[in-house]
């Protein structure tokens, strides 16, 4: 089977400017009754219109150019489906001579070789095409984000709706890269939901959406992203909450991320005085929002389904030791494929992180696993297949995966995956496995990161050897 095992490592190896001012008119005439006046007001400052036009003209160039990539996956997928229907029938060819070897003369092997080089080579032009149109993405996304600064700028300065038709047009180019890009993922990586990987490999670039649904850089303090297990007819569901402190009072949820982007929340949740939290790694599961608070010291979840409340107390967690840069977070929730986490950290193990699974009926602890990383030299973690992943800080601009823990094994080991931010600082990180994304908060900004996976053959047996984790 040495063969087949290459060929299947081959394949997993290869997506009218209006209105200058108000007129007031006056019907009032003078006394000769042949002359009427009217007062014009005038704004204070001349609106740029020559950088909305700019705008505008970027936006449709990009929408060229996604509607060029578009064409390029239907392409990919059409190769790509041919190339596995190769590397198949030479798999089976390989297995076939492994079994009988004297049945087959060097004619034949040498036909089987050189058809190898063939699909060797058709593979290395497909990954070249692919990475071109990775790094088309990573161009186009950030023009995307000059784009929605200009138009940020322009919405706090000037009157918002002279400004609001080019939103919509940024809007329709945004939501059609992110579409490109969802495919483009449908095609190379058709694994959502499974864990037959290794491990994550890379970080994308920082994919910006735009500043929180206030427009106040000041709201530092929150989080946003997309519900781990949605409800029905809530799967493109986002929920955004932002605070210039570490507090926990409200909450705004939007349809879809269109609706998102242009701040058209379809509800907006104040939360009663007895059930404000504090910190910021609050995530949505189940139409349910998991949080911690302070009184008593302990974790809550409030359904917005049911609007039911409950809290639970960890006898042992304490609140003495939090994440860098990020005061007050002494819990820090989390799901993936296998459920819902919380960590912290106990006098017991000296503050280092504490990982444990909670029962999410009972909203009970099912297993804890103390690792050997001390939470206050961490500053953010999350978790993914039964991992908990752990981040800490370079410098300005870079974050570094710096260390793992794996809950079927019960070790722990250090890597290095550093990736990128779009502003220095950040409060809130998660992972969503309905669509294999990190969702940070950064600096007021929404912001989400592509991650890639170890799919090989060796991690696809190990991980088949157990029962593989699923979506919840």
């Amino acid at each position: 089977m040495v063969g087949a095992l290459y060929f299947l490592a081959l394949l997993s190896s290869t997506m009218a400017w209006g209105r200058a001012g108000l007129w007031s008119l006056d019907a009032a005439r003078n006394g000769t009754g042949d002359r009427c006046t009217c007062d014009a007001f005038l704004p204070s400052s001349t609106f740029p219109i020559k950088d909305l036009v700019v705008i505008e003209q970027a936006a449709v160039e990009i929408s060229h150019r996604v509607e060029l990539e578009m064409g390029k996956l239907e392409d990919y997928e059409t190769k790509l489906t041919a190339y596995a229907e190769k590397i198949i029938r030479l798999t089976v060819e390989i297995e076939k001579m492994e079994k009988n070897p004297d049945a087959y003369n060097d004619a034949h092997i040498d036909e089987i070789k050189v058809e190898i080089k063939q699909v060797e080579a058709l593979i290395t032009e497909l990954q070249l095409s692919i990475k071109g149109s990775t790094t088309v993405f990573t161009s186009l996304r950030v023009e995307i984000t000059v784009m929605v600064e200009s138009l940020d700028m322009l919405e706090k300065s000037y009157d918002q709706n002279s400004v609001l038709a080019t939103r919509r047009e940024y809007i329709k180019v945004q939501l059609e890269l992110e579409e490109c890009e969802r495919r483009h993922q449908e095609i190379f990586n058709p694994n959502i939901g499974s864990c037959s990987h290794s491990g994550i490999i890379k970080v994308s670039k920082p994919i910006v959406g735009q500043l929180n649904a206030q427009l106040n850089s000041g709201l530092k303090f929150g989080g946003w992203g997309k519900d781990s297990k949605p409800v029905p007819d809530r799967e493109s569901m986002y929920w955004y909450s932002g605070y210039s402190s570490a507090s926990i009072i409200d909450i705004r949820f939007y349809t879809n991320y269109k609706n998102l982007i242009l701040r058209n929340h379809f509800q907006h949740h104040n939360l009663h005085s007895s059930w404000y939290g504090t910190g910021n790694n609050y995530i949505i599961r189940d139409n349910t929002m998991y949080y911690q608070i302070n009184s008593p010291f302990g974790l809550a979840k409030l359904n917005f389904t049911t609007m039911k409340y409950e809290s639970r107390v960890i006898p042992k967690a304490s609140n003495r030791f939090s994440y860098t840069n990020s005061p007050n977070q002494f819990f820090d929730f989390a799901a993936d494929e296998s459920g819902l986490w919380v960590t912290y950290a106990t006098d017991e193990s000296s503050g280092r992180l504490v990982l444990a699974k909670i029962d999410e009926p009972s909203f009970g602890i099912e297993e804890e696993w103390v690792t050997t990383v001390y939470k206050p030299g961490v500053h953010n973690a999350f978790m993914v297949c039964g991992v908990l992943y752990a981040v800490r800080t370079i410098d300005i601009e870079t974050e570094d995966i710096f260390y793992k823990f794996d809950t079927k094994t019960g070790k722990g080991s250090y890597i290095s995956i550093p990736f990128e931010r779009f502003q220095e600082s950040y409060v809130n990180l998660d992972y969503n496995p309905t669509d294999q994304k990190l969702y940070m908060y950064n600096n007021g900004y929404y912001v989400n990161y592509h991650l890639w996976f170890n799919y090989t053959v060796e991690a696809t047996i190990e991980a088949t050897a157990e029962p593989a984790l699923q979506l919840s």
